[in-house]
């Protein structure tokens, strides 16, 4: 493998400090995209997203139907997804309902935008 150096003759100071900076300051927004992010990195969670977004809001029991999982299984998944705020519940009678959060709803509506597209298209 080749080694490659930095061959700049001078470090632009105020650049450097000004990026840096920025990225302190950024710290709690790159925090709150990593949290979101991470979790649609797995396939099942993703789907339940996608679902929960295309649906509103959906029971543990109609996410296990669906995907054809135990109820434990989607459970812990839905939890994951709760602890990190990217889904809300709101419980009717016996049945817990979750939908999106307003604050993550923002963020995953162009993520889940390309799987509605792609689908269209027949792309994925």
């Amino acid at each position: 493998m080749e080694n490659t150096t930095c061959i700049r003759q001078e470090a632009d100071k105020n650049q450097i400090y000004r990026c840096k900076e920025t990225l302190s300051d950024l710290n709690e927004q790159f925090n709150f995209l990593s949290d979101g992010l991470e979790l649609l990195g797995n396939k099942v969670r993703l789907k339940i997203l996608y679902l929960i977004e295309k649906e509103t809001r959906l029971c543990v029991c109609d996410l296990s139907d669906i995907l054809g999982m135990t109820v434990p299984a989607i459970s812990q998944h839905l939890r994951k997804l709760k602890d990190r705020k990217l889904l809300k519940s709101e419980k009717e009678a016996q049945t817990i309902y979750y939908s999106l959060t307003p604050l993550y709803a923002d963020l995953l509506n162009p993520v889940l935008g390309l799987i509605h597209s792609s689908s269209e298209k027949h792309v994925l």
